[in-house]
């Protein structure tokens, strides 16, 4: 296949759409995104990466790095994660506090804000540096150094995360956050705010292809962890819009509301594509078309 003809004509047929969704303004910082940015880039098994549009230009990955703290969770301290957090679909916002008092403050998945709060809690007790495990990861991966936490989205995502401070505290009233709040969510909203280009993340989310080997041929997780990965992306990874995206793209997938969303295609390799406008569940609007032209005309599908 011309991966370079795939991906143009998968982003002309996406740009075809009449939607452009909203850049997310609840965080100030984000507000800032070009509206017009639009790139893709797909990443063989064999390390080859192909790209089009804006692919190089980095981004703020915001809830895509949940996948990446999960696997080295899961990597550092195996399945006892899942005691403190579900693998579920919520069916509500993936920032909703609705469920929490339900049940007893475990949240339903590990890519909801709660869960993922959850996920950072364990993976700072594991490392010590939770946030420097993820940017470790993901340069080491990428091959690129340049990755890294860019401060002002963090520091504004604190500034305006007190639903995300109230879950945790309600969490930790259960007794089901292992660190203090304060340094849960500095870790959280710092790996949120990490920068990575569709380049960077088509690499480093390679690993889930290969069935948790990394790029330098050394093995992340089992090759059933990775499976169980892949399961929940599919289930849990566009928030409440899981069940579309399924329907629409037939792959694992995580999105972020900075416009990025990471697909898997175990055993062929991932693709990563970058668009800030967002759909009414934080989903980029041309990033989940451009992914549905994709898998459509190639029939890339886990299905």
């Amino acid at each position: 296949m011309d991966y370079r003809v795939l991906l143009d004509d998968a982003m002309e047929t996406a740009r075809r759409s009449p939607e452009r969704g909203r850049v997310a303004d609840y965080i100030p910082a984000l507000a800032q995104a070009d509206p017009t940015a639009f790139g893709m880039a797909i990443a063989t098994v064999d390390g080859e990466v192909f790209g089009a549009g804006d692919w190089q230009h980095p981004f703020s990955i915001q809830s895509v790095s949940k996948l990446f703290t999960l696997a080295l969770a899961l990597a550092e301290g195996g399945d006892g994660l899942w005691a403190g957090v579900g693998r579920e679909p919520s069916g509500n916002p993936f920032n909703s506090l609705v469920q929490l008092e339900t049940e007893q403050g475990i949240p339903r998945n590990p890519f909801i804000n709660a869960g993922a709060l959850i996920v950072t809690d364990r993976l700072l007790k594991l490392t010590g540096d939770a946030v420097g495990a993820v940017r470790g990861f993901l340069q080491a991966e990428s091959g690129n150094p340049e990755v890294g936490v860019d401060d002002s989205v963090a520091s504004s995502e604190a500034r305006h995360g007190h639903r995300n401070a109230a879950m945790a505290h309600f969490m930790a009233s259960y007794g089901n956050l292992r660190n203090p709040v304060d340094s849960v969510l500095a870790h959280y909203y710092a790996h949120c705010a990490i920068t990575a280009s569709c380049r960077d993340l088509a690499l480093a989310g390679l690993f889930l292809a290969r069935h948790g080997i990394r790029a330098d041929g050394s093995r992340l997780l089992s090759r059933s962890e990775a499976k169980r990965i892949n399961a929940v992306l599919l289930t849990c990874g566009t928030y409440d819009a899981a069940g579309e995206f399924a329907y629409r793209v037939g792959l694992p997938g995580k999105s972020g509301v900075g416009g990025g969303i990471l697909a898997v295609l175990p055993g062929r390799g991932t693709v990563c594509v970058w668009s800030p406008g967002l759909d009414a569940a934080g989903n980029s609007v041309l990033g989940v078309a451009a992914l549905d032209a994709l898998t459509t005309a190639t029939g890339w599908s886990v299905f």
